[in-house]
Formats: C-alpha cells, structure tokens, sequence
C-alpha cells in the first residue's frame, strides 16, 4: 500500500506541475495531509484519469485572451475607470439616528434630499461621459486616432468628411438615444419627485413634494399611493391598526404584507395628538436588507417604550393597499432601502460578441503587416513613417465602423422579433445585447417550486401517525368535526372545554396523551386554522339590505380571497375550510373561527413568530376567549421540527414517504402553557425585542426555550403540480445536447419525485444519491464512488456539494459534468449563483439559469442568459432576467427558435461586413503596388461613405431575416441544435474563407478594369465601383437560404438608389461613358466572373455535401 501511495504520490505531483492547473492556494496545502495528494482512485483496477478536456485548454486560453484585451481594450477604460472612482465614488459610513416626534427637540444633524434621480448624466456631464463610453472600446478609439489624423496636412488622404463623416454619424447617433434615454429618466423622475403627499403639522395637512419630504416629518399615505420614503408606521384608518401594503416593486412578490402600527400612537384619539407628545424614534444605520429592521419608540412624558421591527415599517416604493397611513420619515434619498438595494446588473457580453472582437484585432493586424509590405516594396527612403501612416489609413476600410452598428441593430431587431412571436406570448427581452446567447446554451440550470411546477398548492394529505387522510376520504374528517361540535353543544355552559371530545384533556402529563381518533382530527384542523400568517380579505358587497344582517351573515355571502406570503398557508387554510373550519375574520390580535355547525369561535392572538429561511418554521401563541385556554401552535420543515416535538417512531419514515409521492410536507405541533408559563416567557420576550445590539439573537433565544417537548400532532402534504408542456421540453432540450440541472431548496426525496415525474430523469434512468460528506475523507470516497456511475443521475444536496468543492474542486465538477443530469437540493440562492460560475469557470460552455422568485435571482444574474418566470412568487426574477416569459416551456421555442435565428444572422451579418471591408481593402492593395506603391486613394471619400451606407447597408442588414430552417423544423429536430454549440457559424475556418473569398473578388475586379482600361481614369473608377456594387448585391443574394418579401424590396431599392446616383453624381461619373455599350459589357462581364464561380461552388457543395438541415427540408 505504502508503495502504491508513494508512485501515486509522485505521479500526481508531476502531473499536477505539468498540466499547472493548481492554484496558489492549493500548492500551499501540499503538505497538510495525504488525501491532498492521492488520486481519487488509487487500485490497479481502476485509476482516476486527469482527463485533458477542453476546459483546461480553455481556461488557459481565456486567461491569455483576458491578458491580452487587458493590455489593448481595458488599458484605456482601467485607468480612467479608476480615476473617475478616486474622485466620484468615495464610499458613505451610515450612523443610526433618533428622530423626534411631536415637541421632542430636533437635531441639526443633515441627511441627503428625498429626491429620485435615476439619471445617468448632467448639463455638464452629458458629452463627456457619452464620449468616455464610446472610445474605451478599441474600434471606435482606433477610428478616433484615424480621424485626428486627417488634420496633419502630410499624412492626409481624402477630404476630412470621409473619416469624420462615419465617426460622426455613429456618435451622433448613439449620444441621440443617449439623450432621449436620460430625458425619459428624468421626466420619470420629476414626476416622481413632484408626487404630492400630506405633510401633518399645527397648521393642518399641507401639501407637499416628494422631494421636499426630510427626515421627522409626519407624512400621510393614501390608499393606493406610493410610499414616499422610508418610515415608520404610526397611525391608520383601519381599525384593526394594521393596513396591508404591495412590496412588488422592491421584492417582487405579488403577495400582500401585513404591517402594523405603533400601538402608542394608534391609540391616541385624533392623528393631530402625536404633535403633542414628547416621543423619539432610535432606527438603526440604513442597510441594504429590507427584511429585517432595529429601532425603537421612546416617550418621554409617559413610561413607553416599544421595540420596532421590520413590521413597523414602511419601506419606499411600496404601496399601501388598504386604509390610510401615518408615518415618520426616518430616511430619505440615497439611504432609503430601495435606492441603497438599486444597482445596476452585471453587463453580460455575447460570446458572438467576443469572438467579432478576435477578429477585429486580427483585421487589424492584417493592416499593420499590409501597410508594412507595402512599404518594404516601396522602400524605406525619405519620411517613410509618413508613408506606412498612409498606408495605415488607405487600408483602415478593412475594420468597418458600421460593423458594430449592424450588429447592435440586429439584435434590436432580434429582440423585437421575440417579443412578437405569438406562440411565446408576453415574452419580453428585457436586455438586447445578447440574443445570441439563447443559440449556444450548453448547461441549463432550472429552478423547480414555480418554474417547472405551477406553485399552486393543493391539500393531499393528512397523517396522524396511525391513520392518514387524502382527498378520497376527506368527508371522513368533515364527519369527525362535526361530532366533536356537535358534543360541544351538547355540554352544560359551564363547561370549561367546549371544544374538547370525552377523552382529552387540557394539560398535558408527562407521558404521552392518549386520544380517540376523532379529537386527534379536530386537534390537528385547529391547529392549521390557527398557526397561519393568512388574512381574509372580502370583496366590497353591493348588497342594500346588509345592514339588517350580522357581520358574519355578510361575510358568509361574500367571496374571499385568502392573503399571505406562502402559497402553501394558504392551500392549509383553504383545506380547513373545505372541512368546515373556517376563518372568518384576523386583525393584528384577534382570529375567529366559523365551526360547522355555524358558530363562531374567538381567539386573541398573543404572540406570531413568521417564517424565516433561517428558522424553516412558525410559531403563534394563541388564547381562546371562553375558556382563556393559551395555546403556543409550531408548524415547520421535517428537518428542524424532528428536535423539537417529542419522541415518536414514524415522522421520519412518513415524511419520506409523502417526498417520494412528490409532497411538500409540514410538521405540526402544540404545547398548552399555563398563565405563569406565559407571563415569563412574556417577560423575557419583551426585554429581548427591546435590545438594540444582537436583537435578532436574543429574540430567538426567548423563542426556543418554548421550543421543547412539544406535542406532534400531525403531518401535512401538499402537492405542487408540474407546469403545462415541461416534460417534452425537458425531452427537447436533452435531445438538444442541452444539460439540465435542478437547483431546488426543498428536500432531497421531494427533488428526486419532481426530477422522475419531470422526466429529468428517466424511469429507466438509475439514480445515483451522493452521500452525506462532512469532510475530505467522505468527500474521497464518495467522489471514487461516483466515478464508477457516470451514466446515472447524480442527486447532490447543498452541503455536500459545499464540502466537495472545498477540497476536490476540479474533479468534482469533471465527474458532474459527464452525468446526463444533476440535482441539487437543500441548494441555497448564494450556492446557486456559485454552481453556475463554476460550470462557465471549469467548462468554458454558456450556461443559462430559469428561475422563477426572489431566491433565483443571484443564479439568473450570475448565467450568460437569465431567463426569469412571472410566477406566483412575483416579478423579482423576471425583472432582473434578460429575458421574461410566462411558463417553463417557452423556453423551448427561445432556444431552438430564436436563439438559432440570432446567432446564424449575426454570424452571416458580421462576416458580410468584414467582406464588405476587405474587398475594397484588396482592390485599393492592388491599385497601389500597379502605381508603384503610391499612397493614393482609389476611390472618392464620398463614393467610399455611400459604398457602406446607402449603396449596400439595406440588402446586407436584410440578412436578420434570413432562416436556414423553418420555426417546425427546428422545434421538431432539437438536434440542430447541437450544430449551434460548435460556433461553426462564425470561426476562424468561416472567417479566412471570407478572406480569401474577397480577395478574389477584389482582385478581379480591380485587375478586370485595368486590363480593360481606357484613356481617361474616371472610366476606371466607373467600372470597378459599378461592378463592386453589383458584387456586393449578388453576394447578398448568394449568401440568402431563405428569401423574404422585404430582401428583395432591399436589393432593388440599393439599385436603383445606385442608378440614380449614377445620373446625379457627374462629378464623379462620366455620364457620356455611362450609356454606351462599352460600359455595359465592361461591367456584366466583370461581375460575372467574380460571382458566377461562386454560385457553381455554392451548387456543387449543396448537391455533394449538403448541411444537416438541408436533409431534413
């Protein structure tokens, strides 16, 4: 063994110097322990092979690429970015602050305007900030340089307007929208900022401007009306002194909040009573997290103090949905949540867009080494570095400056296609810079919860540990409600325990209670009536004899619509109400219940403990009015409630049961405490909530001292159905090349259901689960484990996936890789956005992420395309996605569709520029070595604009309606796809073959005028620029698969736009020449043997070696 290690030991070592893929990092820890340096698989039979795949040749070559661009592209924009950073964004230290209320006295401390401003730019600002954007890439700096130069009166070729004509239009053209983008920002923004809102003060409610809102004022916010800062909740209408507010704008989430006032100030008589009182507000520094908040109110003419929580605020840009609200301002402008949570997206650029790059630089190169061969011809005799700048200049047309326009209108025009496409309807692209993209996706990382299932809950199941209910025998429960109300009423009014059957009892012994069947039922539908977060909300009722009938009466015959953050509470509530126990009405401290039998059961709500992802769990304390019984009710994932109710042998086996069944389960339990039990738990509670330093802490302290030996009382299981169309677009997408990983939070058996019902994985398919590893050990054996399974699904949950990546980073991902399929569960939103950086850094392939909540949006930020859902959970994802849809399988018909069309027409539309550049480049190379390499312009500065303007741009930009296979075929054979990923469409082997394409165009053209060159030379320039535009115009025809109505409407309208210019530019032109049949033949003879070879090369390829597509059609 010792001898295997050490040859093991030793080969891995050179390996590892060989190949230089470890990092710093990793040579440091050589040393630490032996598993550092063993191979995965370390027996005869088997060894663990470094595989040389392309991710490391990549990742080598990206790195020399990043090196590079450093040095030519970034150099520019490094050093004025780090300039304009020293000087401009010098970062703000955030201090709490206490804020006085009615005769309390104010500080003089300042704090910034409540003014919204989104614009990018200033009067002053404005030109050069649009000017820095634009010359920090190297195209447009190299035209800039080429520009300039045309005021040196020695090195000048042409007329200035042939350079700064082109320049110019382009600059004009983007500081153009530039304007009009910031002039809708700031007519945004004014009529923001002029909003006008009640401001209470001694003289009654004055109006204000949002603008002109500061910290300490009182501000009223009307139903319906935006909230103008950031404040705390003082007062409101609603009698219930709590109002609901819609935070779709700040989170995303359609769902309604329910915000409670400060119960101090809700309690005065009038609104205009708060001016009169001594009062203080502590709030703590502005911080990003709108989930969470510390402060405190204090009043001085009265012993009160009570804790603020995020609960009692009310953040900018969220609306207030019902009543009115009162509050203080507490802060304004750039410190409010929504502005400090605003940041601008990470740029995402197309890998079409990196490779266009490449080949600029290479064009560039091309004219450097021409310029110097053509002046190594000519000789190096007098000022010959003004010579070779001459050169440079007469050849910078092979860098076409409307390469970059093109392409930025292509994918305009490809956005605007997508979102018009009527069989994705509502589909939008929120960012066009990177269709492209969609057409070469490698890895596909999908949420699961609302993005392939429909997160619309229905109740399935109910389990009590010895009988289990589903919908086929729900009526059994209705019975059993039924007969314990019906015992109730049958029970003298004295009665302490109306609501309890024959064989329960209030408290609780210590051992285990025993009860009927029929009380276990009733306990558990209780329970889940009670421990809820849920509000009814009725419709308005129109109803003229309301009046007559009692509030409960009225409710009855009103629809309600069941309001919280989670689906899944309310799915539970709406099940009790099939059942027969209805809510029927909650405030902020008080529940009703309607029983079956149509009586209505009051509780004051004591304490509510909300759902964090932190705790996986819920908790409220709860009294019933007529008994004064005091309930504490928990409900919460498997994996945190299992430490918390007492011992019992079958919650572990049923809650893997129901995941298997694809379930989402919820543990329920209760704990009855006594009047002194809740008093000091009260106590301390409240002293908790009052700590400014680690509140969040000693608050969940107090809480889990409750936490113990509670009583289980059932198991739920809630079914989230799949979407419409996501099992054959999951099949699409394999059958594509595509990967797909699962990236879910929710537990591993419920993963593994939703990945087979999915068919992710195929029934057929073996499963392999990766063991739970907390260290390298386990890591070391599972990862040999793994290797010996590559052709089974890998299921992973996050923490092993964590510990992985820690120590065996690299081999992980290679065995991943290699599986059809990966799920990853237990996933945190930070691990998501991690796994997708991971796969671009090791593979080198495009990776795009499908999410659907708030959670997705670090992982659809982080993937080269984020594609976001409107779902259930809200707008968050689909607002930060570059592009938004409405279902999971539209994303199909993106990819294969439009992600083909984007990336084949950008592809041909970028190669034809570049040809466009290079044949005239080749014509003027040839006319200047025939002139003894003088450095004279072969054509007008006027005649060269139009060439790439309006001579030619309409037929080549006419290529973004270009198809190679119709929108059925490709939906019908994803496996076209797979053509897509390779980057054949645009890669050196294309690139060089355009080359030499024009330079056998450019060269008989230019070799057919002078071969038949007459006395005067305008009768040259006639010939090859007529013959060069009709080139360009079969070229384009030529380069067509599939023909469009408004292609040849482009073709003609370029001719005779040509033809006319013919008669009109004499100048230029000698119309005498023009109409005899010399020139005629000239011309159709010369552009016939540039093309025609072209055209029979074209045939023969497509008879003898026809594309994959053309098989298909």
């Amino acid at each position: 063994m010792r001898r295997i290690y050490g040859t093991a030991k030793r080969s891995l070592l050179a390996t590892r110097r060989k190949r230089q893929y470890l990092s710093d990092d990793d040579s440091d820890e050589e040393d630490e322990t032996c598993l550092d340096e063993m191979p995965l698989m370390y027996n005869n039979e088997v060894s663990f092979k470094m595989d040389e795949s392309d991710s490391l040749v990549n990742r080598r070559r990206y790195r020399n690429q990043s090196r590079l661009g450093q040095i030519i592209n970034d150099g520019w924009e490094s050093t004025c970015g780090r300039c304009w950073e020293r000087l401009c964004n010098r970062r703000k230290e955030y201090h709490p602050r206490n804020v006085p209320i009615g005769l309390q006295r104010s500080s003089d401390e300042k704090y910034p305007k409540n003014v919204i401003r989104n614009q990018k730019y200033s009067i002053f600002t404005f030109i050069p900030k649009v000017l820095f954007e634009q010359f920090k890439f190297f195209l447009n700096l190299y035209f800039l340089v080429m520009a300039l130069s045309q005021f040196i009166p020695e090195i000048r070729i042409g007329y200035l307007y042939t350079y700064w004509g082109p320049l110019g239009f382009v600059i004009f053209v983007t500081m153009c929208r530039e304007a009009l983008d910031d002039y809708r920002r700031y007519r945004r923004d004014k009529e923001a900022n002029s909003q006008k809102f009640r401001k209470l003060t001694r003289d009654g409610m004055v109006p204000v401007p949002s603008s002109n809102i500061k910290v300490g004022d009182l501000i009223v916010v009307d139903k319906n009306q935006r909230v103008p800062a950031d404040m705390i909740f003082l007062r409101t209408t609603e009698k219930t002194g709590a109002c609901f507010i819609r935070t779709d704008q700040l989170d995303g989430e359609t769902d309604w909040k329910l915000k409670l006032a400060v119960q101090s100030t809700q309690k005065l008589q009038t609104s205009v009573d708060i001016l009169d009182i001594h009062a203080e507000v502590y709030a703590e520094a502005p911080q990003k997290d709108i989930h969470s908040f510390v402060g405190v109110f204090k009043r001085y003419d009265e012993p009160v103090e009570d804790s603020l929580s995020v609960e009692n605020t009310l953040w900018s840009n969220t609306v207030v949905a019902s009543g009115s609200a009162l509050g203080v301002v507490i802060y304004t402008g750039a410190e409010t949540r929504s502005v400090m949570n605003t940041s601008q997206p990470p740029s995402k650029v197309g890998l079409l867009d990196l490779e266009v790059n490449t080949l600029t630089k290479l064009l560039f190169s091309a004219v450097l080494v021409l310029s110097v061969v053509m002046l190594a011809l000519k000789g190096f005799e007098g000022p010959w570095y003004r010579y070779l700048f001459r050169f440079i200049l007469l050849f910078s047309y092979i860098i076409p400056i409307s390469l970059r326009i093109n392409l930025d209108m292509g994918k305009a025009a490809y956005s605007f296609m997508i979102q018009k496409d009527k069989a994705i309807p509502e589909t939008i692209a929120r960012s066009t810079t990177i269709p492209e993209e969609l057409g070469r996706v490698s890895y596909l990382m999908s949420d699961k919860t609302g993005t392939l299932t429909q997160n619309e809950m229905v109740f399935k199941k109910l389990h009590l540990g010895t009988v289990s209910f589903t919908p086929e025998t729900m009526d059994e429960v209705q019975s059993h409600l039924r007969t314990t109300f019906a015992q109730q009423q049958k029970e003298p009014q004295s009665s302490q325990q109306p609501f309890l059957g024959p064989s329960m009892t209030p408290s609780r012994s210590s051992g285990p209670v025993r009860r009927t069947v029929i009380t276990r039922v009733f306990e558990a539908v209780r329970a889940l009536a009670l421990c809820h977060n849920v509000t009814p909300v009725y419709e308005e009722s129109d109803n003229s004899e309301a009046g007559y009938e009692t509030e409960a009466d009225q409710q009855s015959q009103q629809e309600v619509v069941y309001q919280a953050s989670s689906p899944d509470e309310v799915a539970l509530v709406t099940w009790t109400e099939s059942v027969g126990l209805t809510l029927l009405k909650r405030d902020l401290n008080s529940m009703q219940l309607r029983a079956p039998n149509g009586s209505v059961i009051n509780y004051h709500i004591l304490h509510i403990f909300p759902f964090t992802s932190e705790t996986k769990r819920m908790g409220i304390i709860v009294k019933e009015e007529k008994t004064g019984e005091i309930s504490f009710y928990m409900k919460g994932a498997d994996v945190v409630m299992q430490t918390i109710v007492q011992y019992n042998d079958w919650l572990e086996e049923e809650c893997g049961n129901m995941a298997r069944e694809g379930l989402r389960t919820l543990v329920v339990a209760k704990k009855i405490l006594t009047e002194e039990q809740y008093q000091e738990f009260d106590n301390r509670y409240h002293q908790a909530k009052m700590s400014i330093q680690d509140r969040n802490t000693k608050v969940q302290g107090v809480i889990e001292s409750l936490e113990r030996d509670m009583e289980l009382l059932c198991l739920t299981g809630v079914e989230d159905k799949l979407q419409d169309g996501v099992r054959p677009t999951l099949e699409m997408l394999k059958n594509a090349g595509i990967k797909v990983w699962m990236l879910t939070g929710d537990k591993l058996e419920t993963a593994i259901c939703i990945a087979k019902s999915s068919k992710l994985v195929s029934r057929t398919q073996d499963v392999h689960i990766f063991g739970v590893v907390n260290g390298r050990t386990e890591a070391h054996l599972q990862l040999n484990a793994l290797r010996k399974k590559q052709d089974n699904a890998l299921i992973i949950t996050g923490n092993s996936l964590q510990v992985c990546l820690k120590y065996y980073e690299h081999e992980f991902v290679e065995l991943a890789c290699q599986c059809p399929s990966v799920v990853v569960c237990r996933c945190s939103p930070t691990q998501k956005a991690d796994i997708v950086k991971l796969l671009q850094n090791h593979t080198g392939k495009r990776t795009c992420s499908i999410g659907d909540g708030g959670n997705d949006v670090s992982m659809i930020q982080a993937a080269n395309v984020g594609v976001g859902i409107v779902g259930k959970e809200g707008k968050q994802a689909s607002l930060a996605a570059d592009f938004s849809i409405t279902q999971f399988s539209h994303i199909g018909r993106l990819l294969m569709v439009h992600g083909r069309n984007s990336y084949k027409r950008s592809a041909a539309l970028s190669q034809f520029v570049m040809h466009r550049g290079l044949i005239i480049s080749t014509m003027q190379a040839v006319f200047c070595s025939v002139f003894y390499f003088a450095s004279i312009a072969l054509f007008p500065g006027f005649l060269m604009i139009g060439y790439a303007t309006v001579y030619t741009m309409y037929p080549v930009f006419s290529l973004v309606l270009d198809k190679d296979v119709s929108a059925e075929t490709a939906m019908t054979y994803p496996e076209l796809y797979k053509e897509l990923v390779k980057g054949r469409s645009l890669s050196f082997k294309t690139f060089f073959l355009w080359v030499l394409i024009s330079i056998y165009q450019g060269g008989i053209i230019i070799y057919g005028a002078l071969w038949l060159f007459d006395e005067d030379f305008v009768h040259v320039v006639s010939i090859t620029f007529t013959a060069l535009i009709l080139t360009e115009l079969l070229m384009v025809a030529l380069t067509i698969r599939t023909w469009h109505w408004a292609m040849a409407v482009a073709e003609v309208f370029s001719l005779a736009i040509y033809i006319a210019s013919l008669i009109v530019l004499r100048n230029y032109f000698d119309g005498t020449f023009l109409r005899t049949f010399d020139f005629i033949w000239k011309v159709v003879a010369i552009t016939s043997v540039s093309c025609i070879p072209l055209y029979i090369l074209k045939y023969l390829r497509k008879k003898f070696s026809p594309p994959v597509y053309a098989k298909l059609t």
